[in-house]
């Protein structure tokens, strides 16, 4: 794989895709429905989908792509591939909370070595650069010009006064009770996969999931964390979490900042 061009094209998609969402965002009679398991789809999540899909097909004819919105892409027995999630947050979205993401990662061998995440609502940009190390994109976010970019990296934690990011919109008792584990200075909630990105800056410095999550949810999330210094473990034996696993479920997970003196459940 040539990551030059994968970035590149990670990128461009992303952006793209972004594009369309905020079109649709902006539109105030937008179409929600339920799919088979009753979580909701709009027709942002399908557009962003085409795109990208078709761009990452067109770039990578040899590579296997998996995406949430195409369910025969799901069935795939893969170790290495492309996963799209076109609008994690889609809550968030139909909410006009602002707090949803594109999502584009790469995984080899299991692990998510390369990855985007993009909040067009929020005006943040986070990816690994063709180095895999994770970069924050500031300006006018342009196709076929890369604005300035800051090196992100996790800060060192402090066990006394840590901080804490949760979901918003899946935040149950049995995520407060891991949480109260912990000594915590301030604890916040976001969507989608910001939260990752909100401890690869520094902002946080502990990710808890305690609940269901898909891969296409957390693989870029977790390849920016990964390239800013962080890691993503399984909750119950703290193991790396590793993807192309069956159905491409995930187990719960913690993602954190080395440093962090991690509880068992």
């Amino acid at each position: 794989m040539n990551f030059e061009h994968l970035t590149e094209v990670m990128r461009r998609l992303a952006l793209e895709a972004g594009d369309k969402i905020m079109e649709i965002y902006a539109d105030p009679d937008f179409e929600v429905r339920s799919k088979s398991d009753e979580s909701p789809v709009t027709e942002a999540d399908e557009a962003a989908d085409a795109i990208i899909s078709a761009g990452l097909r067109a770039a990578f004819p040899d590579v296997a792509l998996v995406t949430e919105e195409q369910a025969d892409s799901h069935g795939q027995s893969v170790s290495t591939f492309l996963i799209v999630d076109p609008l994690d947050g889609t809550k968030e979205f139909i909410k006009r909370r602002g707090d949803f993401t594109v999502n584009i990662a790469y995984v080899v061998g299991g692990v998510p070595v390369r990855g985007i995440v993009y909040a067009p609502a929020k005006d943040r940009l986070f990816y690994t650069d063709a180095a895999g190390v994770s970069v924050e994109e500031t300006g006018d976010f342009a196709k076929d010009k890369v604005g300035p970019v800051t090196q992100m990296k996790v800060t060192t934690p402090d066990n006394d006064a840590l901080l804490v990011v949760a979901s918003k919109s899946h935040r149950d008792q049995a995520t407060d009770d891991y949480i109260n584990k912990y000594k915590v200075k301030d604890s916040k909630s976001a969507g989608s996969s910001l939260k990752f990105c909100l401890v690869a800056t520094g902002e946080a410095d502990i990710y808890p999931r305690v609940g269901r999550t898909m891969e296409w949810d957390t693989a870029a999330g977790h390849a920016v964390l990964t390239g800013a210094g962080g890691a993503v473990v399984r909750f119950d034996d703290h193991t790396t979490l590793k993807y192309g696993k069956a159905d491409f479920a995930n187990p719960f997970f913690i993602a954190y900042a080395p440093g962090v003196d991690l509880k068992l459940p």
